[in-house]
């Protein structure tokens, strides 16, 4: 790698620490191609991306960074897990660490706050914007198809007393 592109990796990973909701630093020694692949690919659904870039380039990237903290974290063979969504890349991370005792979560930021594991762990159990959007939705909306139930019980009712009515004068 030569250093023009070693300049262009320090761009885009600036550009990650600084765009990223969340970005979450774990060990992934032992990790296989495939169980590599897997946890991208869970990535990538959720909306974020995997990356492993070499420690010292990292830490220059994150240079005057609002998560220039994590910087302590990046030894060894560590994998950079981040997404724009400040919850998504947590809760993939911890969700294949689950499955996985090869990957080891070491921490993390979301913004200019440091996570440690526990607080990465804390991360991921809260629920995703996308959860959150839907759950005030069904707040809002369960107001509205009250009413609509409200207005059109009465109907419904006076229905189903003329249909009895109805029914008990062709009795007689």
């Amino acid at each position: 790698m030569d250093r023009a592109q070693k300049e262009k990796l320090v761009d885009e990973l600036g550009q990650i620490f600084e765009s990223s909701g969340v970005v979450v630093v774990a060990h992934y020694a032992g990790l296989t191609v495939a169980e590599m692949q897997d946890l991208r690919a869970r990535m990538r659904e959720a909306g974020g991306s995997v990356r492993v870039a070499k420690n010292k380039l990292a830490k220059i990237a994150l240079e005057g960074k609002p998560c220039e903290s994590i910087g302590d974290l990046l030894t060894g063979m560590t994998v950079l897990s981040y997404s724009e969504d400040p919850v998504a890349a947590a809760k993939v991370v911890d969700g294949f660490a689950k499955e996985n005792d090869k990957l080891v979560i070491l921490g993390g930021a979301m913004g200019d706050t440091a996570l440690d594991p526990a607080g990465v762990k804390s991360v991921a159990a809260m629920p995703s914007r996308e959860e959150l959007i839907a759950s005030i939705v069904g707040c809002i909306g369960a107001p509205a198809s009250n009413i609509a139930g409200a207005i059109g019980a009465p109907a419904s009712n006076i229905a189903s007393i003329l249909s009895t009515i109805e029914e008990r004068a062709e009795a007689a």
